[in-house]
């Protein structure tokens, strides 16, 4: 797929976002997501991954199972796409929305403690 508008990117975001089950995108209200174009070479290192590993999205911050009362996040939960790595393994934009669809509901999945049978019933592994 040739490189896309940010605009245009973000109106396949919006589309993939209410393709997602209720139940899954409750969890974006206290949670942003950010489009990069690419992952820095840190986040790569951070997660074990070779500059050229297609990283798609991933979630930052602290999982629900694992806030305490005591000790509440730091900083909001975010959800980062990666525009150009989306943009490299996606032919249409009807596969890069349900691509975006899926990245997020994974990342979403971090943020819970949702384990691969749960994503399996929903329809996402």
């Amino acid at each position: 797929m040739t490189k896309m508008s940010k605009q245009t990117f973000d109106k396949i975001v919006e589309r993939a976002i209410r393709r997602i089950p209720g139940e899954i995108r409750a969890c974006l209200d206290n949670m942003s997501i950010s489009v990069q174009d690419r992952p820095s070479q840190e986040l790569l290192e951070e997660m074990g991954m070779q500059a050229d590993d297609l990283l798609l999205g991933v979630y930052e911050g602290v999982p629900l199972p694992e806030r305490t009362v005591s000790e509440p996040p730091l900083y909001p939960d975010v959800i980062f796409l990666f525009q150009e790595h989306l943009e490299e393994v996606c032919g249409t934009p009807e596969e890069m929305e349900r691509e975006i669809e899926i990245t997020v509901v994974h990342e979403v999945a971090h943020f819970l403690g949702m384990d691969e049978e749960r994503l399996a019933e929903l329809g996402y592994a």
